[in-house]
């Protein structure tokens, strides 16, 4: 059985609003790259990933902290607090094991993010899961994104 490759067209542009605007008022791109990676690495999402990876190089991302990524809570000082606090979030939010965002990671988080920001990444967090759901279901393989 084959997997449809369309998405509609609508619906794509709304979330590409969506990531857009999550983007924008979270003004971090760097940060941001990462923390789409990681979702994209738990949810196994190899166009997202492919997609992230070239992005987070263009925005100044090394190597070493790509690689290290998967592995970020035994990496040491190679990433900040605010991101490892980022970091949490998006792994609490992308599992949700317990069903709900644990009090402490949304706190760590809270601890390194203003009002604003927190709720920027948060939808940042969520329309990475959306797109990791959308390219995943249908088995979209990396390579096919465009600048």
């Amino acid at each position: 059985m084959s997997r449809t490759r369309t998405l509609d067209r609508e619906v794509g542009r709304a979330m590409s609003a969506l990531s857009a605007a999550a983007k924008r008022g979270f003004g971090d791109p760097a940060l941001a790259e990462l923390v789409m990676i990681r979702a994209s690495q738990l949810n196994h999402c190899a166009f997202c990933l492919d997609m992230h990876l070239r992005l987070a190089g263009e925005h100044g991302g090394s190597e070493e902290r790509i690689a290290l990524l998967d592995a970020w809570e035994e990496a040491g000082d190679r990433y900040s607090e605010r991101e490892r606090a980022a970091l949490a979030l998006t792994e609490a939010v992308t599992v949700l094991a317990d069903g709900f965002v644990p009090d402490e990671v949304y706190d760590f988080a809270a601890g390194h993010f203003d009002q604003g920001e927190l709720a920027h990444l948060i939808g940042l967090i969520t329309v990475i899961n959306g797109w990791n759901r959308l390219m995943v279901s249908r088995r979209v393989p990396p390579g096919g994104y465009r600048p």
